[in-house]
């Protein structure tokens, strides 16, 4: 159960209860229970929002409760100069018998809109929100119902969990929403809130509707994914894709309507024809069909999202988004509000600007010292892949280092257009999640229209940025490819997908790969990619227990694999960093260093399970953490970059750096792109030594000769065991003191120490055993002989 079933199930159980005292009045003694619902709710959002009852008389009357933002209050006392309206609007509650449609018109209703401009009414079953208009008149924002009358709220109440399980969520978010309404849509953050809250209510009802309807639509994209929505978590991926495809749809249409139409209102039912990627228009208007909308129960929170938007400042909120700011704040909130579980599998993480400017860099260099290629990324040869795009972080970085150079040429009349071509034509990017896969989209037109070079769909143009499954596709089927009749423009995407995969002669992968273990919509291709990183782990290298699930590892497979394709290249991933170094990858280590002969990388720490300290003692955090933003996935990571030079006889140097050592990190990511003007670059690494010994690791140990003579552990483990040292004597003739056993023995041999004595100064020695007579044995002893210092055995360890 979430935290807003949990909330609503207290509700109706303290409803339930307050009724079964017998002495409740028709209004009033519920009022505790709508109190606890919207606080406990209101404590989810943020700013939190408190509900206040019996509100003091303003002119307008005393309304029941008022919503108040946590802004508006300051320990225990109003906020100085704050007044006394509630920011959120107030509520006016009637019985459960009333109808919430008649206490809406009423004249009570009225008089609060007239001075709190925001009025829930509600009778515990019914709730409507009256807000204004565009013309600032009242009107009914948004409503919901529990149940139709008072016996079937009863009846809910009677199963507080079951209830709270098919309408929590649903109650919840519309809860939610009310409390935020009177927050400014002028933030991405709080756009991105709205936006998936709507979703989250649009996906229960999608879970609770027969899956039939989609059946065919859901055939298509997996015929153009390349992928199988199979079991649980592809039902999920499934219903998470078409929700996200109608949201970020609409808002993507709105995004363009409202740069040009600020004075109309915004329709979301038109959103297809303002779209400008054919591929989502068409999955949008498959899904948006009123034909499809309304079986499914998706009207009504459409409509209220095309509400929301029209709410934006757009002046305010482009102002934001042209300065670079609104994207980094606006789908990786939306994903961890809409969708939490699909992303943490998928791996949706932002990358900070200076860490892709960072690795941008590093390939643009490389390609001119290695590979001889004057213009780096500028060269109209250079094919660049990110395979897994996300909203379009490197691609933005390739073209802007492109237009960079090209501006540095003195080629300004014609930089638009080189760099439009650029983005067409050779530097590609694959996503497998709609929503990012349009913004990125849309980034990318942003660029090329401050550019001067605007994409023209009319011509057939759009960036090169395909949906589609990466890690599939790369191989030619056997036999005759399956068409997608219904879905002409699904076809091409997976086509155009797949010529960039198998003929595209590639020079340069990059990206930050998703890295959590997902194999939920994994066809056999996919989950075959890792077959070679295990091969010899058990029979050659002795690993037994290994884990190599993770996505990265099959992205760092697909990379490896194309550069080989086109003969030379260049790969650079931030990753997690156990592939440098762990037991489990050493086949991995063997291959890459086959394939490449050059390796930069760079150790940026954070693990979450291995405490590390900078050196002024602060914790070492994620190099992704955005303070006030994302705190970034808690994994150890590294910046890896390798280069195939093509030429066959090139020596293969491992360079590896550890001194990107700040706690915070935001001063780590500095320091990284701060260590590109270091004049002697590649004198900030260590040289790494990939042996046969330390399983090729990629990391540099400081080793003696001495130690490396010395028996492995799995080499002693293969001799014949021993008893070791079995004087079965209580340990009384073994001891790490050297004085004190010769102390000890001298006893035992000095006759003159009679028996007794030697009972109470050396117990261990006085011990009969089985078979063993001690006072016998020591008789014997002293017969034999005396003390021999040269007797006494030394072991040094």
């Amino acid at each position: 159960m979430t935290s807003i079933e949990h909330a609503v199930c207290s509700y109706f159980q303290r409803m339930a209860q307050i009724r079964s005292t017998g002495g409740a009045t028709s209004e009033t003694s519920y009022y505790s229970a709508l109190e606890n619902l919207l606080n406990e709710l209101g404590e989810t959002l943020d700013p939190h929002v408190i509900c206040n009852g019996q509100l003091r008389n303003q002119g307008a009357g005393h309304p029941d409760f008022g919503l108040y933002s946590k802004r508006q209050c300051s320990k225990g006392a109003p906020k100085s100069g704050q007044g006394e309206i509630p920011e959120r609007g107030v509520i006016e509650v009637k019985p459960l018998t009333d109808q919430s449609w008649q206490t809406a018109k009423g004249e009570q209703a009225t008089k609060y809109y007239d001075l709190y401009r925001l009025v829930l009414i509600t009778n515990y079953r019914e709730f409507r929100l009256i807000g204004e208009d565009g013309n600032g008149q009242p009107v009914v924002r948004e409503l919901f119902s529990l149940a139709n009358d008072e016996s079937a709220f009863w009846s809910m109440a009677a199963h507080p969990q079951k209830s709270a399980s098919e309408r929590g969520t649903h109650l919840g978010e519309f809860l939610c929403r009310v409390m935020m309404n009177a927050a400014p849509l002028t933030r991405p953050q709080d756009i991105a809130w709205f936006l998936s809250s709507y979703a989250r209510e649009a996906q229960a009802t999608l879970a609770e509707k027969d899956g039939a309807t989609l059946a065919p639509l859901r055939s298509a994209l997996e015929l153009a994914l390349g992928i199988k929505f199979e079991g649980e978590e592809g039902e999920h991926f499934f219903r998470s894709t078409l929700i996200q495809t109608l949201f970020y749809g609409i808002f993507s249409a709105w995004a363009v309507w409202a740069k040009g139409n600020s004075d109309d209102i915004f329709d979301w039912r038109s959103a297809g024809y303002i779209m400008t990627v054919p591929m989502i228009r068409s999955l949008f208007e498959e899904i948006a069909r009123p034909s499809r909308l309304e079986p499914l129960g998706l009207m009504d929170v459409l409509d209220h999202t095309g509400d929301a938007l029209n709410r934006i400042d757009s002046a305010t909120f482009f102002n934001s988004f042209d300065s670079g700011e609104a994207v980094q704040h606006f789908y990786e909130p939306f994903l961890e509000a809409f969708d939490p579980q699909l992303r943490k599998k998928m791996g949706v993480w932002y990358t900070p600007h200076e860490i892709v400017q960072y690795m941008v860099e590093r390939v643009d260099s490389v390609l001119r010292t290695e590979l001889g290629i004057t213009d780096g990324l500028a060269d109209e040869n250079v094919y660049v892949l990110d395979p897994c795009c996300g909203t379009g972080a490197f691609i933005l970085e390739v073209l802007r280092k492109i237009e960079k150079t090209l501006r540095a040429k003195g080629d300004d009349a014609l930089i638009g257009q080189d760099v439009q071509e650029a983005a067409r034509k050779r530097v590609f990017g694959f996503e497998i999640m709609s929503a990012p896969f349009v913004i990125a989209h849309w980034q990318v037109g942003n660029l090329l229209a401050r550019l001067g070079a605007p994409i023209d769909p009319s011509k057939g143009e759009r960036p090169a940025i395909f949906l589609t499954n990466a890690l599939t596709g790369w191989e030619s089927a056997s036999g005759t490819k399956e068409s997608i009749p219904l879905f002409p423009e699904l076809e091409h995407e997976r086509d155009h997908a797949e010529h960039v995969k198998r003929d595209v002669p590639v020079l340069v992968v990059l990206g930050n790969p998703p890295y959590n273990a997902y194999a939920g919509t994994s066809p056999e291709e996919e989950a075959g990619l890792v077959e070679p990183y295990k091969d010899g782990l058990i029979k050659q290298w002795k690993i037994k227990k290994f884990n190599l699930d993770e996505l990265y590892v099959r992205f760092f497979r697909i990379a490896e694999r194309r550069i080989a394709q086109t003969g030379r290249g260049i790969v650079s991933y931030i990753s997690n960093y156990s592939w440098t170094s762990e037991p489990s990858f050493v086949v991995m280590r063997q291959h890459l260093l086959q394939s490449f002969d050059k390796f930069w990388i760079e150790n940026l720490h954070g693990d979450r399970n291995k405490t590390e300290y900078a050196p002024d003692g602060t914790t070492s955090e994620t190099v992704f953490a955005m303070k006030g933003f994302s705190p970034g996935i808690r994994q150890g990571i590294v910046v890896g970059l390798a280069v195939k030079s093509g030429k066959t006889s090139q020596t293969k140097i491992v360079r590896y750096r550890d001194d990107i050592d700040a706690g915070r990190a935001n001063v780590r990511r500095q320091q990284l792109l701060e260590s590109l003007k270091a004049e002697a670059f590649d004198d900030q690494y260590k040289i790494a030594n990939p042996q046969l010994w330390n399983r090729l690791s990629f990391r540099p140990r400081d080793v003696d000769n001495n130690y490396l003579a010395w028996p492995k552990l799995p080499d002693i483990g293969e001799v014949e065991p021993l008893n070791g040292l079995m004087e079965k004597r209580g340990g009384a003739m073994i001891d790490i003191d050297q004085s004190a056993l010769e102390a000890r023995m001298q006893i035992y041999f000095d006759s003159s120490v009679d028996w007794v004595t030697l009972q109470l100064t050396a117990p261990e020695l006085s011990k009969d055993a089985s078979g063993h007579n001690a006072e016998k044995a020591r008789n014997l002893a002293l017969l034999s002989g005396t003390y021999d210092e040269s007797q006494l055995g030394v072991c040094r360890f």
